[in-house]
């Protein structure tokens, strides 16, 4: 049946020892000093590895310029929108692909120029003594380090390790890749600076910059990488608008080259303020175009009909013949004029109807003013729709929104319904208009008509002449507006401060942020280590622990042994170790005492397991006995496992067992020692049923045989946890020692002491904390000294050096 004592091993579990952790945590200092050390190195590696990175910006404004030469007349310019969409229009254009495609094949910025650094290589856009002129419709040997090496002044040295028997190629005109074939070998070749370099791999000439400086004998690198990936990356330049000025925006980038960004950001920008003035121009261009073709076309009808006057006037008198027909002339001159602006403006206006009706793109559409149109309604709208078409052409690459896309159609919709409203009431308006002055010149002609007919002839021709005439001049004087207007047109964009290096800009690595994390991580890495010992190991750390698991006396603390030997007393009778058996000794006593034992005295010492140091306590408590002149002596009856011979320096051949089997007596059995008023009987050979030996009434006798011969007799006994023998040899034993050990014996054995304890199996038992080492040095352990305050009391323990305590432990072992 199960006794409730068996139910003691869900006692005593404790709470988190904080205090205990602690000291553990203060035990591995050394591991945290390493920690900390290997954190620091590879945080000051990295730091003096890595390139410096800069940022460098630009800061622009935008503000609507109008042309000092625009008139009402003119109705050349269109705005886009007004300041905040041109913002907001800006930074997209500056963040979109095809813009920064053309920023970057303007700079060639997808050929990288590299120069060994101390660490790696580093960019050198800048610095490098030379520049590359490509020829970008042929290809270029691709993501491969090319060396270019400086034999002189005017001759160089290309290196190209090939590994394969094929290379990539990039044309730069297409951005189409291809392969050509290659001796997998290092490929290496001389050059004269400024001479064609032509390979199946490498179309360039390479040319030297102005003041160069020293190069001979300088090696450089340069890779040619792929055109959209190098596009992608300098998409990301920052776009960031004043919050106290909505038309400022400040361009910034960071990298590892001043001067590259320093270029980049400049030409960005001077490549926006180009496009934004193209676009301005864009009505301007539009008008000239359409003048210059009208005016072809009119000075073809010019010249004909002035040959015609010229032929009429031949052989007659001309100034009689004009003087009949001048006043008719003048009148239907103008008629002629009034009807032919008529005529060109419902041109305009179904040619617009046209366009609107058939087209998509209306950025083409010449101005209004090249027919003589003035409606604000019709240039206004004109204008707009042109503006709408040219901004979204320009987002097309920018904006994947199909959202935006159909805003601006729906505006371009709404606009363009409007002007057709006003083109079909403004040709009705114009047809009557030509209706009237259609009738004004038939009347004129039909007077005309009684004139001889050599003035009729020459009024004919004159008029067809002087309307030709006419309007040449008017396109031209259009043209000539034109012109004006595009060469002083100013863009919306203006430089406030370019980029430029000025020094400092660095901005990383963040040195101090390593250190901190550095800092962060010696100490955690540890620390979690530790933790995970604290939490995984379940063994004894110190005396609280044992006193938190169990009621049995903690009568002593014993500390580690760092000599050669284990007789520790004998060998150094004044240390701190000795004197913790000391201590151990006068628990003893009195306990004893309390027991009220007279005469010869039993002490069994013995433990949970295997290697807790019950022979190392047995012999060196002896020993105290016998130093205090107490006749004493030590049982081996470990007999599975004797050790006390290799203690003594003795042979196991002759021992207990050769007395329990009848073999010998006891004075053939005791050996004595060197140390005074000590003997030692061995266990002997190893015998096949040790458990019935112990039990044997010849234990009894020797038990009984040795209480007449001496004061102490120590029991070295096998550990309880293990086997049952120890158990037998109690019903001897005036007390019982049980052995725990730092670091070694499992909090669980002492669990199942207690219910040994509390069964009765184990009597007058205490306990003596074993090897125990305060690694947290904030003084000594218990028993074994009181730290500086001992000086004078103890024998000092010299530190033994390196080599010796490599040659201690090997001894040891």
């Amino acid at each position: 049946m199960l006794d409730i004592k068996d139910f003691s091993i869900f006692e005593n579990h404790s709470n988190f020892d904080f205090k205990g952790f602690l000291l553990k945590i203060a035990s591995y200092w050394k591991w945290f000093l390493a920690s900390l050390i290997i954190a620091f190195t590879i945080a000051y590696q990295v730091n003096i590895r890595k390139e410096k990175i800069y940022a460098m910006q630009t800061m622009i404004s935008i503000k609507e310029e109008s042309n000092p030469f625009f008139t009402s007349n003119t109705s050349l310019v269109f705005n886009w929108g007004g300041i905040s969409d041109q913002v907001n229009g800006i930074s997209t254009i500056l963040q979109s692909r095809s813009h920064n495609e053309l920023v970057v094949s303007k700079l060639q910025f997808y050929i990288d120029y590299f120069q060994q650094g101390k660490y790696n290589l580093i960019d050198a856009y800048g610095a490098v003594p030379f520049y590359l002129n490509i020829d970008k419709s042929k290809g270029q040997l691709t993501n491969t380090l090319i060396s270019i090496k400086f034999l002189s002044e005017n001759e160089y040295e290309i290196r190209i390790p090939f590994e394969n028997s094929s290379v990539s190629l990039i044309d730069y005109t297409t951005n189409t890749y291809s392969k050509t074939n290659v001796q997998p070998v290092e490929f290496i070749k001389r050059y004269k600076v400024g001479e064609q370099v032509v390979l199946p791999f490498l179309n360039w000439k390479l040319q030297i910059n102005d003041n160069p400086g020293f190069y001979k004998g300088n090696e450089y690198f340069v890779r040619f990488n792929d055109f959209n990936g190098t596009v992608s990356r300098y998409k990301g330049v920052n776009v960031d608008s004043d919050d106290k000025g909505g038309s400022i925006l400040t361009l910034s980038m960071q990298g590892t080259n001043k001067a590259r960004m320093v270029e980049y950001l400049n030409a960005t920008v001077r490549m926006l303020i180009k496009i934004q003035l193209d676009g301005k121009n864009q009505f301007a261009n539009n008008t000239i175009r359409f003048i210059d073709s009208t005016l072809v076309a009119m000075e073809g009808q010019l010249k004909q009909t002035g040959n015609e006057l010229k032929t009429f006037r031949k052989d007659k008198n001309v100034y009689d013949i004009e003087a009949g027909g001048a006043k008719f002339s003048d009148q239907i001159m103008n008629f002629d004029v009034e009807r032919d602006q008529i005529s060109r403006k419902i041109a305009y206006y179904n040619s617009l109807k046209t366009y609107l009706n058939n087209s998509v793109d209306y950025s083409r559409l010449p101005a209004p003013s090249v027919a003589g149109i003035e409606d604000p309604n019709i240039v206004v709208n004109v204008s707009k729709i042109i503006a709408l078409s040219t901004q979204r052409s320009e987002m097309a690459y920018a904006v994947k929104s199909d959202k935006i896309f159909k805003d601006f159609d729906n505006q371009m919709r709404a606009v363009k319904d409007v002007l057709l409203e006003n083109i079909a009431t403004a040709k009705s308006s114009l047809l009557y208009d030509l209706s009237m002055v259609n009738a004004k010149i038939g009347e004129a002609e039909s007077t005309v008509k009684k004139l001889p007919e050599e003035q009729q002839e020459l009024l004919k021709i004159k008029r067809k002449y002087d309307l030709n005439d006419n309007i040449y001049t008017e396109f031209l004087q259009k043209r000539n507006e034109a012109e004006i207007v595009k060469a002083f047109n100013l863009s919306d964009i203006h430089f406030i401060d370019p980029a430029k290096d000025i020094g400092g800009g660095l901005i990383g690595p963040k040195t101090s942020v390593n250190y901190v994390l550095a800092l962060f991580l010696g100490i955690l890495v540890p620390l979690l280590f530790v933790f995970g010992i604290f939490f995984i190991n379940n063994s004894i750390q110190n005396t609280e622990d044992i006193n938190k698991l169990t009621q049995i006396p903690l009568i002593g603390v014993i500390g580690v042994n760092k000599g050669n030997v284990n007789l520790a007393v004998f060998d150094k009778p004044k240390s701190a170790l000795s004197e913790s058996f000391r201590a151990i000794r006068s628990s003893l006593q009195f306990l004893y005492k309390k027991q009220q034992v007279s005469g010869s005295k039993t002490l069994m010492i013995t433990s949970s397991i295997s290697g807790e140091g019950k022979t190392f306590c047995s012999i060196n408590i002896a020993t105290i006995f016998a130093l205090s002149e107490k006749k004493t002596v030590i049982i081996g009856l470990d007999l599975r496992k004797p050790r006390l011979a290799d203690e003594f320096n003795l042979s196991n051949q002759i021992g207990v067992v050769n007395y329990l089997i009848k073999q010998k007596t006891l004075s053939e059995i005791i050996n004595p020692t060197e140390i005074p008023n000590l003997d030692v009987i061995l266990s002997g050979p190893i015998p096949p049923n040790p458990s019935e030996l112990i039990i044997s009434e010849a234990m009894k006798e020797l038990i009984e045989e040795l209480k007449q011969k001496y004061d102490y007799i120590i029991l070295d006994t096998p550990p309880v946890g293990l086997v049952s023998d120890a158990l037998e040899l109690v019903q001897y034993a005036d007390v019982t020692l049980y052995i725990v050990r730092q670091n070694y014996t499992k909090k669980d054995m002492i669990t199942l002491l207690n219910t040994r304890v509390k069964r009765g199996e184990l009597n007058n038992t205490s306990i003596v904390l074993n090897g125990y080492e305060n690694k947290a040095k904030y003084g000594t352990a218990y028993g074994y000294g009181y730290g500086v305050y001992s000086n004078g009391y103890h024998e000092e323990e010299v530190k033994p050096g390196f080599i010796k305590s490599l040659s201690n432990k090997f001894n040891k072992k």
